[in-house]
């Protein structure tokens, strides 16, 4: 193989290492470095260096390993072998990373086991280029963002679970709501990640979480945000749960033909779940006479003031009446529910 007199890079700008592809050098090569980069002359595991950006000549000055190779009979040009490694510094800020599986944990607002993933990217930086290829590059030929995102990928993963599932319990924030935290939740990521990987002579210039999302196609997920939406429906309307279920009573009750059975469980229902009006005595002795036929007073009294409040029999007389038109299809669904509301809120 042919002495090599000039030594320079020729790697891809993704490359974080790159090994020189020839090994045989003369005491008078020219090592050209970019000012981004460092190389190091490696030769029987010893590594002399760093040269930084410039053009070097190698010789027995800068590299006190060849000293005992002078002498040999190569007009003053002695030949010898080593290894040359250079090492890109520049900032790669482009490293995506992503939990591979969902993190189960406690929504702390809702108390339920959701499945939680994230995703973002990261930059780093060499800082200790010989502890970087002591401890990472070793023997292989080229070292880019890509291997590193692998090598990093076991340690990382770990530790964004962790650190991810801890700050959502201590903050007490929703995973549904966690979005407002992402700027915090990565700063504090960045400082737990950064010591990780300091050791390899590798610095973390920045860490952001995109996103920390549910599946979608989840049951849990769904059935929570269906549980959101109607609550969110009802505070709309000014409902609250009680009432909503104490209407569906009255609705079914409505529906029904009436019996004094299915009065009084209307009347249990209504007076259980609103909680309002007479007392539950009281409507039943409006509601049902001693033959147990139910009578219904619809007409309000004459001297009841327009803005009297509808009693509880008369809510449930007017139920039924509109329940039976949409029975027989004069009214659609969206009429009824219309009138139904107009009903209840009196």
């Amino acid at each position: 193989m042919a002495i090599i007199d000039l030594v320079k890079w020729d790697g891809s700008p993704s490359l974080l290492a790159w090994k020189f592809p020839s090994d045989e050098l003369s005491t008078w090569s020219q090592l050209i470095v970019n000012e981004t980069q460092e190389a190091y002359v490696v030769r029987g595991g010893v590594y002399d260096g760093p040269f930084l950006g410039g053009r070097h000549t190698l010789t027995t000055e800068n590299i006190p390993l060849i000293t005992e190779l002078l002498g040999l009979p190569f007009g003053g040009n002695s030949p010898f072998s080593a290894e040359v490694w250079f090492v890109n510094k520049i900032t790669n800020l482009d490293i995506k990373w992503g939990t591979p599986d969902a993190i189960q944990l406690q929504d702390p607002k809702y108390n339920i086991m959701l499945p939680v993933r994230a995703f973002g990217q990261y930059g780093v930086r060499v800082t200790d280029s010989k502890k970087f290829l002591l401890k990472l590059v070793g023997t292989l030929a080229g070292f880019d963002v890509n291997t590193l995102s692998v090598y990093f990928k076991g340690v990382f993963t770990t530790k964004i679970k962790t650190e991810i599932a801890n700050s959502i319990i201590k903050v007490g924030t929703s995973v549904l709501e966690i979005s407002t935290e992402l700027e915090e939740l990565s700063l504090m990521l960045g400082d737990a990640l950064a010591k990780e990987i300091a050791e390899y002579g590798i610095s973390l210039s920045q860490f952001n979480i995109h996103s920390i999302n549910v599946p979608e196609d989840d049951p849990t997920v769904i059935s929570l945000k269906a549980a959101l939406a109607k609550r969110a429906e009802m505070g709309i309307v000014g409902f609250t749960y009680q009432q909503e279920r104490s209407f569906d009573v009255l609705e079914t009750a409505a529906g029904n033909e009436g019996t004094a059975g299915g009065v009084m469980g209307a009347g249990m229902g209504l007076g259980m779940g609103v909680g309002v009006g007479n007392p539950i005595g009281q409507a039943m002795g409006q509601m049902v006479t001693p033959n147990n036929i139910p009578i219904i007073n619809t007409q309000s009294p004459v001297n009841q003031s327009p803005h009297s409040t509808v009693s509880q029999a008369e809510k449930l007389q007017m139920l039924k009446d509109i329940a039976e038109l949409k029975k027989q299809g004069i009214l659609t669904e969206e009429e009824f529910q219309s009138e139904k509301q107009k009903i209840l809120s009196n």
